[in-house]
């Protein structure tokens, strides 16, 4: 049987937990398995792109355990009614090739990307940050908001999008949330003053230029969501050309990332190599680092082993056929109905 986890089950999950206990489980999840790095069997994800959006398979695996997400981003989806990202995943076990877990993965994503963020924040944002900027108010930036407030201590979030009916979604959804104190903004230039953290989470796929050299003080951390796709990025070049970026994996980022626009060969410190002590974290007050931020396969396998283990140990989800279970292995004919039928005639 598959233990199946859908998006009101994922809810009441959570509800039970607690979102800032959730946060927090999921963040030491992602570090434990990231402390796993080489035990993983890692690839880029698969993409299909068309004019209008992409659809993407993200695999990984241990031995033990292996993953995939399947995730979209249409960002013209809004105006049909339709949810930019969507997304589901699979857990299953490698001996058996069985699936253990199908879970919704939309709401899950929102909290794995914000706690993948703080998670490299506490590493390289300054200890003494209590101002971000957020740029692009849609989906994913209540978690964002969320995840900083709770976990890193953020106290003031400077918004701004577009769209306005956004930033003040935003605003509503966080409106008597005790220590923070949301700011709307007119413009991104505005949002980045006095900004100790600056996370930028935009859906359009373009190359656009979102965070400009001018928005960029000494010391700020910048937490770039939004590039996660080719010819999808969000910072000006010039800005990567003079900071230390942090990616997840190298090769996904390069094709997708905003480090897409450098050379092959520009330099970048894979996240697991902070945790291992292989490289350090924020190296001064004055340093610009960047969390180059694409959304990497390991982090989902993180978030489904996390909800498999809290679905089981609160008993949410049901279980459901989603392979069949014949009475004899190779008999797989004797689950159709003609079949069944015929060996009652014959009984």
């Amino acid at each position: 049987m598959t233990r199946f986890v859908d998006v009101p089950t994922l809810s009441r999950m959570v509800d039970h937990i607690g979102e800032i206990k959730f946060f927090n489980f999921l963040v030491d999840y992602l570090e434990s398995d990231y402390q796993r790095w080489f035990e993983f069997d890692k690839s880029a994800r698969v993409a299909a792109h068309s004019e209008i959006g992409v659809i993407e398979l993200m695999p990984v695996a241990d031995s033990e355990r292996y993953t995939f997400k399947y995730v979209n981003g249409h960002p013209g989806n809004p105006t049909q009614g339709l949810m930019t990202v969507m997304a589901f995943g699979v857990l299953s076990d490698v001996d058996s090739g069985y699936p253990v877990l199908l879970s919704e993965l939309t709401l899950s994503t929102a909290f794995r990307t914000a706690a993948t963020s703080v998670m490299v924040a506490r590493h390289m944002a300054r200890s003494d940050s209590t101002v971000m900027a957020l740029i692009g108010n849609g989906s994913q930036s209540e978690f964002q908001a969320l995840a900083f407030h709770h976990l890193l201590g953020i106290r003031e979030i400077r918004c701004f999008d577009v769209d306005s009916n956004a930033s003040e979604k935003l605003a509503y959804n966080l409106s008597g949330l005790p220590g923070l104190r949301v700011i709307l903004c007119e413009s991104a230039h505005e949002a980045t003053k006095g900004a100790d953290i600056i996370t930028t989470v935009t859906a359009d796929k373009c190359n656009a230029t979102i965070l400009t050299p001018d928005m960029v003080s000494p010391g700020v951390h910048i937490n770039g969501v939004g590039g996660d796709c080719p010819g999808k990025t969000e910072i000006h070049v010039d800005i990567l050309q003079k900071s230390r970026i942090i990616v997840e994996y190298a090769p996904q980022s390069r094709i997708e990332g905003e480090i897409q626009q450098m050379p092959e060969d520009h330099p970048v410190t894979e996240f697991w190599e902070v945790l291992a002590n292989k490289s350090k974290g924020r190296i001064n007050d004055t340093e610009i680092t960047i969390f180059d931020s694409v959304g990497f396969a390991l982090e989902d396998y993180s978030t489904l082993r996390l909800i498999n283990d809290c679905a089981r140990e609160l008993k949410l989800g049901e279980d459901i056929l989603l392979v069949p279970v014949p009475d004899d292995p190779k008999d797989l004919y004797s689950l159709l109905g003609r079949a069944r039928s015929r060996l009652k005639k014959a009984g």
